[in-house]
Order: C-alpha cells, then structure tokens, then sequence
C-alpha cells in the first residue's frame, strides 16, 4: 500500500500545482463541483418531500381509523357492552400513539426539508460567487492578451526592460491575489458543508 499511497499524493500534488498555474480550470471545476451538489441537493429535497406526502397520508388514513374506532366505543359504551368497550379504547389508544409517532416523524421530515432548502440556497448563491470569479477571471485573460497583442504589434518602440518587469510582478500579484481568493472560497464552502 506504501507504493500506491505515494503515487495518489504524488498525482494530487502535480494535480495542485496544475491547478494553480491555471486558476480558470480550478474555477472550473469548483463549479462542477458546486453543480452536482446543487443536484445531489434538489434530488434529496424531492425524495424528502415525497416522503412526507406519503406520511401526511399515514397520518390521515390514521386518524380516520380512530375516529372510526371512537364512534365503535360511544355504540357500545352506549349498548352497555364493555366487554367491547374495553378492547375498542385500547384498539384507539394504540392508534393514537401511532398517529403521534408518525406525527413526530412528519416533523422531522419537514425540518430535514428546511435545512435542505437552506444548503440549496448557500449552494447557489456559492455557485454565483465563483461564477463571477470566473467572469472576472476571463475579463483579466482578455484584457491581458489584448494588452499583449498591442505590445506585440504596436508601432512605438517596445517597452523597456524595467517596464516589462513591473509587468511580470503586476501579473504574478494578480495570480497569488486570485489564488488567495480562491483558497479563502474553498475554505468557506468546506465550513458550510461540514
């Protein structure tokens, strides 16, 4: 296991360090990564939905069996027939109970669907956010090629050397400035998800 465990660091170090030579693509596949959750979220908010459709329908098909069972017991209380009486209150207590414990699991249904519904919206508005990072990311690719090709085919003599540097360390700020940005994301959304 020692060879396979030192490959798989090897690759995800190389796959790092890829990724921060080409911010877009990490940009990229963060939104990927924010799409399937935002899908993985709306299937588990159907699924918990559907679920509770199907216990409000316990719930009432239950309550229709006490009332039933409440009517069996006023007739024979009525008929002075507590040898019927009897086991019908216990028949009715023993729905109620379960009508209670399908109440409370309707709840927790409903409660599971809020918080979901909750990560849903932190989801989309995270995905929002990187895609406007993303947005401002290509902005900055044009600008900077734009601003290459008019370097390259300007008529003016080309720029000093002394200029050029101050260009490369504006372009490496920008990088580490973006690549700081991004970090600060990946630990944000890693909070809101644990």
């Amino acid at each position: 296991m020692g060879l396979f465990d030192d490959l798989s660091r090897f690759l995800e170090d190389r796959l790092e360090e890829f990724l921060r030579n080409n911010p877009e693509l990490e940009l990229e596949m963060l939104l990927e990564q924010l799409r399937e959750q935002e899908e993985d979220t709306l299937k588990l908010i159907a699924d918990l939905q559907l679920k509770q459709k199907r216990s409000q329908d316990k719930i009432l098909s239950t309550a229709q069996e006490i009332q039933g069972w409440h009517i069996r017991i006023q007739k024979a209380k009525a008929a002075r027939r507590e040898d019927l009486a009897a086991p019908a209150q216990a028949r009715e207590d023993l729905l109620l109970r379960e009508g209670n414990q399908q109440w409370g699991q309707m709840q927790g249904l409903k409660e599971r669907i809020t918080q979901c519904q909750e990560l849903l919206r932190k989801i989309q508005q995270r995905r929002q956010e990187v895609q406007a990072k993303a947005a401002e990311a290509q902005t900055a690719r044009a600008k900077a090629q734009t601003q290459q090709l008019l370097e390259t085919n300007t008529w003016q003599s080309p720029p000093s050397s002394h200029s050029s540097k101050l260009d490369d360390l504006e372009e490496q700020f920008r990088r580490w400035e973006t690549q700081d940005e991004l970090e600060k994301m990946k630990q944000n959304l890693g909070k809101q998800f644990n």
